[in-house]
């Protein structure tokens, strides 16, 4: 017995997939807001500071003394800059203050035509202050600002952002991955079931389209399992059944031979063998009817005359007359043995339950606007009408409309079955129907495209 696969869930896949590709998405956008916004603005942001520092040194050199303290006081209060009278170039100390300040140095070296460096100081308030030495009016100026007027971090906003989405695509995964997994868990689990032999309820044929038509397509097989599997059981029964009797019979008959051989019992024997080889016979023949055979072209009148050739002697037997209504250029594709033992199937029964005048049609039927036309071919008759919450049942093994388990006066029940087993082996389809007046019609329909060269009038068939 093979084992079930193992292996990671479908849901935890897909988790690891979705995380994958958040992921990466999440990356993809911190790099393009970092290389195309953040670290252009940083720099634009940077090099304004600059110009607005090396004015403020500019201006303050060219300005009368006395009126220097009041653009001091401006700059403080407007812009957070300070200005040192006498200040000498800050070496450099390999420090490095972070990405904005090094694109000030940068922008200072730009403007100064020298290296430039920054200077960290503590006031007496203790706050934080950058200094930076500014050749102007033949001294140098110190400017400088104090480190929390750079109170925006964007970067480490961005680094914020990064890890929250981190921390939240594993739940987002996770979530996504499970509904999308969900209905195919229902479907493994439902057919699980069903190869258990266990009738699993139908699947919700909701959602996305591909989802919509698998679940479609698994509760039309799970349905047609369970009729296999109900035919299957009422064969066996109806079986066991119908051979009990004649093996009963036979038994007396031999019986009845030890004590006094007599010619009617040795009659009655053989029409008991070959009442259980005709059982078997159409037992073989549902059996058979589950290989489909190739189709091919059809005169379909011609055909039809010529099956009614074949039950010409048992339709004079039996008192009934045959006529075949077709057009003269109707064509079918199909495949001609199928189609005969199912014409056959359903002309016995008409024989059997109505003889009288008994019909052979062929039609070309038109469907709906833009669909192709299809072939249907019915045997009609004015016998007897099933009724009409009858008339699927009688479809299944067994089934007698008139309850009569005597062959003889009413058959097996096998007939229509082996009509039903041929059709669906050869994707036909088969219904029976009462008609206006008496008498029942019984119409096979062969699937579109089935008919080639069909003229006009024929799309209006024979109605």
């Amino acid at each position: 017995m093979q084992q079930a696969p193992s292996g990671n869930g479908l849901a935890r896949l897909y988790t690891r997939w979705l995380a994958a590709l958040f992921i990466t998405l999440e990356l993809i956008t911190a790099a393009a807001v970092l290389g195309f916004i953040m670290l252009p603005m940083s720099e634009r942001a940077a090099d304004d500071l600059a110009g607005l520092m090396v004015l403020s040194a500019q201006t303050w050199t060219e300005l009368p003394p006395e009126t220097r303290p009041v653009f001091e006081a401006e700059l403080a209060r407007g812009y957070q800059i300070a200005l040192r009278p006498s200040m000498l170039p800050a070496p450099d100390t390999g420090l490095r203050h972070g990405l904005y300040i090094r694109f000030l140095e940068l922008a200072f070296e730009r403007r100064l035509g020298q290296e430039a460096f920054f200077l960290r100081e503590v006031a007496a308030d203790g706050s934080d202050w950058l200094w930076i030495a500014i050749p102007a009016g033949g001294r140098s100026v110190g400017v400088g600002f104090a480190i929390n007027r750079l109170q925006t971090n964007p970067f480490a906003v961005l680094a914020a952002a990064l890890a929250a989405g981190m921390l939240l695509v594993g739940a987002l995964a996770w979530w996504l991955a499970s509904r999308i997994a969900q209905p195919v868990a229902r479907f493994e689990l439902a057919a699980a079931q069903l190869a258990k032999g266990a009738h699993p309820d139908l699947l919700p044929e909701t959602g996305p389209r591909e989802l919509a038509a698998l679940a479609h397509h698994f509760n039309r097989m799970a349905l047609q399992v369970r009729e296999l599997s109900d035919a299957r059981t009422t064969l066996f029964a109806g079986l066991s059944h119908d051979l009990r009797t004649p093996l009963a019979r036979m038994r007396l008959a031999l019986e009845m031979l030890t004590l006094k051989p007599e010619p009617a019992l040795i009659v009655r024997l053989e029409l008991d063998i070959e009442e259980m080889n005709r059982l078997i016979g159409q037992l073989l023949e549902i059996a058979r009817g589950l290989r489909p055979e190739a189709g091919q072209a059809l005169d379909l009148c011609a055909w039809l005359q010529a099956r009614t050739q074949v039950h010409r002697a048992a339709a004079d037997a039996a008192g009934a007359s045959l006529i075949v209504r077709c057009p003269g250029d109707l064509r079918a594709i199909a495949a001609p043995d199928m189609l005969a033992r199912i014409l056959d199937n359903l002309l016995g029964n008409a024989l059997r339950y109505a003889p009288g005048p008994i019909e052979l049609v062929g039609q070309a039927v038109a469907q709906a606007a833009g669909k192709p036309v299809h072939v249907r071919i019915g045997v009609l008759d004015r016998g007897p009408a099933i009724p009409q919450d009858q008339l699927d049942a009688v479809f299944r093994p067994f089934h007698r409309v008139e309850g009569s388990a005597n062959p003889v006066a009413g058959g097996f029940g096998l007939g229509l079955a082996i009509v039903r087993q041929l059709a669906h082996a050869n994707g036909w389809g088969v219904r029976l129907e009462r008609r206006d007046g008496g008498g029942l019609a019984a119409w096979v329909e062969l699937p579109a495209p089935c008919a080639s060269g069909l003229a006009p009038s024929q799309a209006a068939g024979l109605r």
